[in-house]
């Protein structure tokens, strides 16, 4: 093992001696917040919006690079996952989404507890390990549709609905559930818990101007950045392994991007729940009222990762979605992630239709041209694993017999070829 000293001094020596004399004053501000990256300890404000606004981005991206080999080596992660979109009813109306769906829209439906089986059990047999529920925010308090279809199958709330749905799934497949419900109170976390492996909601933003009229969440209650902080925290309380991230281009500042992940910095460092941070790119889709917004460049978005790595602490898990990059996707590697997220061999990405994931062979592709490993990980990353009170007691012997020796996912042949 290298000192860390030494390691320093290889690492940072490109951008510590490669500009000119000229330049040396100019840039004393960018090396002194990227020596301070280095450390993992994570860069301050002030620090993170002067390199985003002065620092060339080979400087950002190779300071990301060094900090991800520091703490995580060689090591990049992904989950092999069914997506279960349990209802696309939502009461949200956000500028951005074409998930969500009215009753009488093409589309619009919850999904029954056959239909949920079924797509597990699929999924199951194709080598999945994760169960991906994702679904609209508390449909029945503003659809009829919505309280009679939970009615019929013997529910009051959707979220009730779901931890039956996640607890069908654990034990008729043992898939691991990882569910994603939006708001939720603590009772409902408590009881999701005992079921899944892990929740995640996106903070998206800390930025409560975004709410104003004409703005991506005038008409989404449930995006209030308070409350979406709350569930986080409260998550943090209860030893629940979660996952989080921001949204770009959705008409945030740049200083706002850098609160939200400052935001999220803080939770972390008080609970150590958050396993991963996901920093995800606004696509531009037909029908929504963003269509005309154009998306943020490749050059935004490699920015935007590398500052997330500067600005979390060096052990997080950085993720980004490699289908919302398209082709350029394994570039996100030398903004510094260390994870693709989930992937799915059987089912498309219900979020975002038009942007398929790519073929895991593919990915592993990417990966090792740049010198990395690839590793199927499961809803709960190996930290957390090995943490016992992060696992409820229904969900560790599904945890367990998945689990390889150094808490990855167990490799598993199928008689069913994946592209693994």
């Amino acid at each position: 093992m290298q000192d860390s000293s030494e390691l320093k001094t290889q690492e940072m020596l490109p951008y510590t001696t490669s500009a000119s004399d000229a330049r040396c004053k100019a840039n004393e501000e960018i090396r002194t917040a990227l020596d301070t990256a280095f450390e993992g300890r994570g860069i301050d404000r002030a620090e993170a919006l002067h390199l985003l606004e002065h620092a060339p981005t080979a400087d950002l991206l190779e300071a990301a690079t060094a900090v991800r080999q520091r703490f995580k080596e060689k090591t990049v992660s992904f989950s092999k996952k069914v997506f279960i979109p349990l209802t696309t009813l939502c009461r949200d109306y956000c500028g951005y989404c074409t998930f969500r769906k009215d009753p009488g829209e093409p589309g619009a439906r919850f999904m029954t507890p056959e239909e949920v089986l079924s797509a597990a059990q699929a999924a199951r047999r194709g080598g999945c390990k994760e169960a991906l529920f994702s679904l609209g925010d508390q449909p029945e308090i503003i659809f009829a549709e919505a309280r009679q279809f939970l009615r019929e199958q013997g529910y009051k709330r959707t979220l009730d609905y779901l931890a039956a749905m996640c607890e069908l799934v654990l034990r008729k497949t043992g898939l691991l559930p990882h569910a994603n419900p939006g708001l939720m109170s603590e009772d409902s976390m408590r009881q999701l818990k005992e079921s899944n492996a892990s929740l995640g909601l996106m903070l998206e933003t800390v930025s409560p101007r975004l709410m104003r009229a004409g703005q991506t969440h005038a008409r989404a209650p449930d995006k209030v950045p308070a409350l979406r902080l709350r569930v986080i925290e409260t998550a943090g309380r209860l030893r629940i392994p979660f996952t989080t991230g921001i949204l770009i281009g959705i008409g945030e500042t740049l200083e706002e991007r850098l609160d939200s992940l400052i935001a999220i910095r803080g939770l972390q460092r008080r609970y150590g729940h958050i396993q991963e941070v996901i920093i995800q790119n606004f696509r531009a889709k037909p029908g929504i009222p963003m269509a005309a917004r154009p998306d943020p460049s490749l050059e935004e978005m490699l920015r935007s990762v590398a500052i997330a790595r500067l600005i979390l602490d060096g052990e997080m898990n950085l993720q980004a979605p490699p289908n919302l990059s398209y082709a350029d996707f394994p570039r996100l590697l030398e903004a510094g992630i260390n994870d693709w997220g989930g992937i799915s061999p059987v089912t498309r990405d219900f979020i975002n239709p038009e942007a398929a994931w790519p073929e895991i062979a593919r990915l592993r592709q990417a990966t090792e041209a740049k010198g990395l490993k690839l590793r199927e990980r499961l809803a709960i990353y190996p930290e957390i694993a090995r943490k016992p009170e992060f696992v409820s007691a229904a969900v560790r012997p599904h945890l367990q017999a998945l689990l390889d020796a150094d808490d990855y996912a167990r490799v598993e042949r199928f008689t069913v070829a994946q592209g693994a």
